[in-house]
């Protein structure tokens, strides 16, 4: 049994664009039909949403016979908190409010083993190397993790050319929505000012030679951020779809 190839990684390489979907609902049949709806990638929030190492586990694991990526964006960046999802099985991470060049260097150290990083090895126990029947895990799986770093500041946007420059680094994802409040514009993700760094942002992902990433729920402000060099697209999450298609449909019986 070998240790599977990162798809979603090689793909970044290239430059295209790749669709997915934030993750907020931990019921394992809702993450199953995320699963098979055609997205490249998929997201389990574990910062937002009540996800915990169980929950996390379920939602891998029914995922894993549909061909789309399975990412985890967790709660804060520890060594500890990475090293338990990277050995649940997940081999690309979203780390949410990076702020300096120093922290993402840590990252980068969590997620590799030594002596590139600092990740405990515990193959014995974890899914990742299939409970050591993955007999190549610990020669191979420094080279298939991803790391995406959030820049949702004001200081991480000072810092983002440091960041993004930073070997290991394999995305950046600008979040809007706190990036607006930090600028503040709290809950005006589309304010100019924040529209302009955004874009600004963007181009020093892409010059650092790195995928540059972003959620929009809405479909044209989605494609402006993909012309603007925007490659990595969230396009909502499953709540507030859910949340827009039940309050459609009743609302059009009210409305009669």
């Amino acid at each position: 049994m070998n240790t599977p190839i990162n798809p979603f990684k090689a793909a970044l390489a290239g430059g295209t664009s790749h669709y997915g979907l934030w993750l907020g609902l931990t019921d394992p049949t809702c993450i199953e039909i995320a699963a098979g709806a055609g997205y490249d990638w998929l997201c389990l929030d574990a910062e937002h949403a009540p996800f915990d190492p169980k929950t996390l586990l379920a939602g891998l694991q029914v995922a894993a016979g549909y061909p789309t990526h399975m990412m985890v964006r967790v709660a804060e960046g520890s060594a500890t908190t990475l090293k338990q999802v990277l050995d649940l099985g997940a081999q690309t991470v979203v780390v949410p409010m990076v702020e300096s060049a120093e922290q993402a260097r840590a990252l980068v150290a969590a997620m590799r083993y030594p002596p590139r990083g600092i990740r405990g090895i515990g193959t014995a126990v974890a899914r990742a190397a299939r409970w050591n029947r993955a007999t190549d895990y610990l020669a191979r799986a420094d080279d298939e993790v991803c790391l995406v770093l959030q820049v949702e500041s004001r200081l991480g946007l000072e810092s983002l050319g440091a960041i993004a420059a930073i070997d290991g680094v394999d995305a950046v994802f600008i979040g809007p929505a706190d990036l607006a409040a930090s600028l503040g514009h709290r809950g005006a993700p589309g304010h100019p000012a924040v529209r302009a760094a955004m874009r600004d942002a963007f181009a020093v992902i892409r010059a650092a030679g790195k995928a540059a990433g972003a959620i929009a729920a809405d479909e044209a402000l989605a494609r402006e951020y993909e012309a603007e060099g925007c490659n990595f697209l969230a396009l909502g999450t499953d709540t507030g779809l859910l949340a827009a298609a039940t309050s459609a449909a009743i609302s059009r019986f009210r409305q009669r």
